[in-house]
Order: structure tokens, then sequence, then C-alpha cells
């Protein structure tokens, strides 16, 4: 029993990292303090406004409240295609990826999401108009990245997917979160 108990310990040590926040490029991306060095770390699960998006700096802004300065630990996940470690992050006792989504500064990244409890958060978000949520048609990051023009037709159609995802058609795109 003592083994596997030290087992867990060493494994745990070996996910969680302490390392003090040096900057905040946007709502889902930072740098750490890794061994002397600058680790670039993209929030797992979420995605956050463009800086040149709505919502963008308000995004960059919260997230800096959260962490910047701050001493964090983190859980990668996955290293992304640009070498960024893609974590869970936790700043002062914050979760702040789910912070960021129960603020209403970043969406659920449905396409990479390992974490079901957040789309409850994004859902109560929408509701109160937290955030980003307060915009008619907020654009979603991965839409805006690809040029995707809201609809500003307040009557279009609401599709409903074959796993419960909720969709509009813009020109020509699902665009998810109607």
């Amino acid at each position: 029993m003592k083994l596997i108990a030290i087992f867990l310990m060493v494994f745990a040590q070996e996910l969680a990292h302490a390392e003090k926040v040096i900057s905040i490029a946007d709502g889902d991306t930072m740098t750490v303090l890794h061994d002397g060095k600058p680790l670039k770390i993209r929030l797992a699960n979420i995605d956050a406004p463009e800086k040149k998006q709505a919502f963008g700096t308000k995004s960059k802004e919260s997230l800096s409240e959260l962490c910047w300065g701050k001493d964090s630990t983190y859980a990668v996940q996955n290293i992304d295609k640009y070498g960024r470690s893609v974590a869970v992050v936790t700043c002062g006792g914050v979760e702040v990826n789910r912070a960021q989504v129960e603020r209403g500064m970043a969406w659920v990244y449905t396409r990479y999401n390992k974490d079901a409890s957040l789309v409850s958060l994004e859902t109560a978000a929408k509701s109160n108009h937290s955030g980003l949520w307060i915009d008619k048609a907020p654009v979603a990051p991965w839409d805006f990245r690809h040029g995707v023009v809201p609809s500003t037709n307040e009557d279009a159609k609401c599709y409903t997917g074959p796993r419960g995802g909720r969709y509009q058609l813009v020109n020509g795109v699902k665009r998810y979160g109607c």
C-alpha cells in the first residue's frame, strides 16, 4: 500500500508543475518560468477571443487578473502544433480554464474539450449574458480565424445536430452556439 501511495505522489508531481507566470499573451495563452526558461502554455479545453476580436482584450485582462505574476500549477495534456504545452492551469487556487469560461471570457473548445463539466459553465455564462455573451451574435474564435461573418438575421434557423449540438448555417458553414 505504501508503494502505491509513493508511486501516486511521484506521478502527480510529474503531471503538476509549480511555476511563476511571467507573461499573458491572450485569454488562453501564458508563459511561465520553467527551470529558468520561458515555457508557453495554451489553456486546455477552451478557446478565447482573438486579440483583434470583440472581447479579445477583456479576455486577456481577465486571465492577467487571475494569473499574472502569480505562482501556477499546471497539468500538461498535450503539446500543440506550435510546440506549446496544452494544460489545465491553477493560479491562486483557481482553475483558470474553468474561470475563463465561467466569466464569459472563453468558449468551450468543443473540438478538443476533455472536460464535459465546462459545457454547463458556458451555458450558465450565456444565460447570464456574462462577458462576451452580452453580444447578440458573438463569433467563436475558430470562426473568426476563418473569416466567418455572423448572421445578422435574428430569425436564422437554429439546428440540432445528431449529438445534441446546436448550430446555424452562416455562409454555408456550421456556427455552433445558437
